[in-house]
């Protein structure tokens, strides 16, 4: 793993962060860093963009041009900055709350018009920040606050339903594999079109204590256990695929950008 200056990245002055004991977001948001700075991507042509919840106040310690927006329209104030200037890298982080439920909408349709941001979104399982309640990626039979005998709803594959509404590049990783999920940040950074990482990270408070998760270690020890690589993955059966952590690359390609074909639409309308 490459020596980072960190401290260049941060806005220092806010650090320490407010996340819980044993919380993963600050892995994923060091190896946000990490992948920002392989790209070369720079404070002046980088915009990150978050929502409402635990992820939501990564925007708050990174020293970019960043927009902490209201709940579940991260996506929609990206695509607003994308539109207006194209050249702007942009970088959405968001929940599994914030962008699979209320934010679910905008998800979808920024896969399909295949716009050139990347989604990063830090899946715990739960609505940590707001109260315990379960989101829409809470596993079948996990407790939350509005699920006290057990969550009878099937969760999203988030990644899944994000492959299949189209995006050219989608990928799964846990904080626990922290070498793994660096690499799939460059690889999405670097990737034209839209792009999507699903990271895996414990919430030993709201999640873990309520189904009987000891510790952050036995969270960590869980995504260990769980994880499978997609190569590996193609050998189960589906019943045996149920509970496991598909990690790594699950779509790659090379679809037409979006305001790349914008931009020729006017160039065409201005020759016409």
């Amino acid at each position: 793993m490459e020596r980072v200056d960190y401290d260049k990245y941060l806005r220092t002055s806010r650090i320490p962060h407010i996340w819980c004991p044993g919380c993963g977001h600050g892995i994923a948001m060091k190896s946000i860093l990490r992948a920002v700075d392989h790209a070369g991507w720079t404070k002046e042509n980088t915009v990150w963009v978050s929502g409402i919840g635990c992820s939501g106040r990564i925007t708050g310690y990174v020293d970019f041009n960043t927009l902490h927006t209201t709940h579940g329209r991260a996506i929609a104030f990206a695509t607003g900055i994308k539109l207006a200037n194209p050249k702007l890298n942009v970088v959405v982080v968001t929940g599994d709350g914030d962008g699979t439920a209320i934010g679910g909408n905008h998800l979808i349709h920024a896969a399909r018009r295949n716009l050139d941001i990347t989604v990063v979104l830090l899946n715990n399982n739960i609505y940590g920040m707001t109260g315990g309640q379960c989101s829409p990626t809470t596993p079948q039979g996990a407790k939350a606050t509005t699920a006290p005998y057990g969550n009878m709803e099937r969760p999203f594959d988030i990644a899944g339903v994000v492959a299949a509404c189209g995006g050219n590049f989608v990928a799964r990783g846990t904080v626990y594999h922290v070498n793994e999920l660096e690499k799939l940040m460059r690889q999405a950074f670097l990737k034209h079109g839209f792009s999507f990482i699903e990271v895996m990270s414990p919430c030993p408070t709201a999640f873990g204590r309520r189904n009987k998760m000891k510790n952050a270690i036995v969270m960590m020890e869980d995504l260990k256990e769980r994880s499978v690589s997609v190569k590996k993955a193609k050998d189960l059966t589906d019943e045996e695929r149920e509970d496991k952590i598909v990690n790594g690359v699950l779509l790659d390609r090379d679809k037409a950008e979006y305001t790349d074909l914008y931009r020729q639409l006017i160039e065409q309308l201005r020759g016409s």
